[in-house]
C-alpha cells in the first residue's frame, strides 16, 4: 500500500520504518529540511535501538523516502498518518496546532478519497475537528471529495519502539466507518498474521485508550514510589515490597519500581493532557492529581538527600552523575529526573561531571557550555574527583561497575541511587555509604 506519514518524530519515524520493512511504499513529510536532508543520508535524528539500521534499509531499497513537499505527500498515499507533536500548553491541555495544520494541509492538496489516521496523542474528541476542518476546507475548494478519519493510537516504549511496533500487543482502530475496516486491515495484515491484534472500537474510546494506558502506567509507578517513600520513614526496604507484591500475578513486577520519578515526552504530558479535560467538564480528577503530585515530589529525593548529608551549601563539591536520559536507551532527556537534579545541584552551588551512554549531545544542546557541568567520555571518567556519586538513569552498564575503582576515584564513598541498582548490605560491607530509594531497612544497616 502507498502510506503517507506526516511529522517525522519518535512515532512517526518509527511507524514508517517498519511499514517500508514489511513491503508498503512509505513517503514521510516533514517542514525540518535539515532533518529531511539528514535523513536521505541516513542521519538519524533519534537514538532508538535498531532504527537506524532499518531506515537505512528501506531508502536504499526505495520502500522509504523523505520530502518536504506537503503536496506530494498528500498525493502519494490513500493512508495518510498525522504523527506529529502535541506539546502540552501552559495549562497542560494538549496543543493540536500541528494536528490540525496537517489535516487543513491533506483536505488542501487531495484528489481521491483518503484515509486520515491519527497517530498522534490527543485528547478525545479531536478526530472530529480534525474531521470538521477537513470538511471545511473541502468545501472552500468546492469539493465533494470524501475520507474518513480512524484513531490510530501508538503504544510504543521508548528504547523498545522498533520492537513494540513490529510486535504490536495490539492494534486499535477508532472508526465510525465500518466500510473502511478492510483497508485498515490490509495495511496491518503483515502484523496480524499470528494472531489477531486489532481491536475495533469507537473514535472516542480510541482516543481515551491511549490516554488511559499511559496514565494507568504513571500511576503504577506513583503508587509505587508512595509505597517507598512511607518505607523509608516506617523502616522497611521498597525493594523487598516490591519483590512480595510483583509476585502477585493480578499485580506484576512491570512499573512497580521505586525511584526518582518518571520523565519522558509521554507519561508527564498525557497525565496533564487528562486531568485538563476533566477539569474542563467539571470533573476533578483528584487520583490524577496525585499520581502527578507524587511524581513532581518523587524528582526531589536525589537532592534531598544529597542536602541532608553535605549540607544545603554545595559551593566547591563536585559529583559525578550517571545517568541524563529519562530511560535506558534512549537520547530523549524530555522530563528527566536528572534535570531537576543537576539544576537543583547547580543553584546550591555544586558542579557535575556527568557520563550518559546515548543523552551527551542532548545535554549539550540544553545546556549549552557551563563551567559547573563537564560531559564525560566514561562513567569511570565521571568519578574521578568526585565528592559522590549519582544514578538517574538504569542503563545496562552501571548495574555491575567495579566498586574498588568507584571507591578509589571518589572523595568519599558515597553512592545516591536514584534507580536502586545496587545491594545496600553489599556496598555496606565495602565501605560504602548509600542512599537508595525507600530502602528505610537497608539504609540503617548501610549507614
Amino acid at each position: 500500500m502507498k502510506v503517507t506519514v506526516f511529522g517525522i518524530g519518535y512515532v512517526g519515524l518509527v511507524q514508517a520504518a517498519v511499514l517500508a520493512e514489511v513491503g508498503h511504499d512509505v513517503l514521510c513529510v516533514d517542514v525540518d529540511e535539515n532533518k529531511i536532508t539528514n535523513l536521505k543520508k541516513g542521519v538519524i535524528p533519534i537514538y532508538e535501538p535498531g532504527l537506524t539500521t532499518l531506515v537505512k534499509q528501506n531508502y536504499a531499497a526505495g520502500r522509504l523516502n523523505f520530502t518536504i513537499d506537503a503536496k506530494a505527500g498528500v498525493e502519494h498515499g490513500i493512508m495518510q498518518f498525522i504523527s506529529v507533536g502535541t506539546p502540552p500548553n501552559q495549562d497542560g491541555s494538549a496543543d493540536l496546532k500541528y494536528v490540525t495544520a496537517v489535516a487543513r494541509t491533506i483536505a488542501q492538496y487531495m484528489n481521491i478519497y483518503k484515509v486520515v489516521l491519527d497517530k498522534s496523542t490527543v485528547p478525545v474528541g479531536t478526530a472530529d475537528k480534525v474531521r470538521a476542518i477537513m470538511q471545511e476546507t473541502l468545501q472552500e475548494r468546492s469539493s465533494q471529495l470524501t475520507f474518513d478519519v480512524v484513531s490510530n493510537p501508538e503504544f510504543l516504549k521508548e528504547g523498545a519502539a522498533v520492537a513494540d511496533c513490529m510486535r504490536p500487543e495490539r492494534i486499535v482502530l477508532g472508526t465510525d466507518n465500518e466500510e473502511v475496516i478492510n483497508l485498515l486491515r490490509e495495511l496491518y495484515e503483515p502484523f496480524n498474521r499470528n494472531h489477531d491484534r486489532i481491536i475495533l472500537m469507537d473514535i472516542r474510546s480510541a482516543e481515551m485508550t491511549k490516554y488511559a494506558a499511559n496514565c494507568m502506567l504513571a500511576t503504577k509507578i506513583s503508587f509505587m514510589n508512595e509505597i517507598s517513600n512511607l518505607s523509608e520513614i516506617l523502616g522497611a526496604d521498597a525493594e523487598k515490597v516490591r519483590q512480595g507484591i510483583g509476585s502477585d500475578s493480578r499485580i506484576g513486577y512491570a512499573f512497580i519500581y521505586p525511584g526518582c520519578g518518571y520523565g519522558g515526552s509521554c507519561f508527564p504530558k498525557d497525565i496533564q493532557a487528562l486531568i485538563h479535560t476533566a477539569n474542563q467538564i467539571g470533573y476533578q480528577p483528584k487520583l490524577l492529581q496525585a499520581v502527578e503530585e507524587v511524581n513532581y515530589r518523587q524528582k526531589d529525593k536525589l537532592p534531598k538527600f544529597i542536602y541532608r548529608h553535605f549540607g544545603d551549601n554545595l559551593h566547591g563539591k563536585m559529583f559525578a552523575l550517571w545517568g541524563l536520559s529519562f530511560k535506558p536507551n534512549t537520547n530523549d532527556m524530555r522530563e528527566a529526573s536528572s534535570r531537576v537534579l543537576m539544576e537543583a545541584l547547580w543553584q546550591a552551588g555544586a558542579k557535575i561531571q556527568a557520563y550518559d551512554p546515548e543523552a551527551m549531545n542532548e545535554t549539550q544542546r540544553i545546556y549549552s557550555h557551563r563551567d559547573d557541568l563537564l560531559l564525560m567520555c566514561t562513567k569511570e571518567a565521571a568519578l574521578d574527583g568526585a565528592d559522590a556519586l549519582v544514578i538517574c538513569t538504569e542503563w545496562q552498564n552501571f548495574r555491575a561497575p567495579d566498586f574498588d575503582i568507584i571507591k578509589a576515584a571518589l572523595k568519599q564513598p558515597v553512592i545516591f541511587d536514584g534507580r536502586n541498582l545496587y545491594d545496600p548490605k553489599r556496598l555496606a560491607n565495602r565501605g560504602f555509604i548509600y542512599y537508595g530509594i525507600g530502602r528505610g531497612a537497608s539504609l540503617a544497616i548501610a549507614q
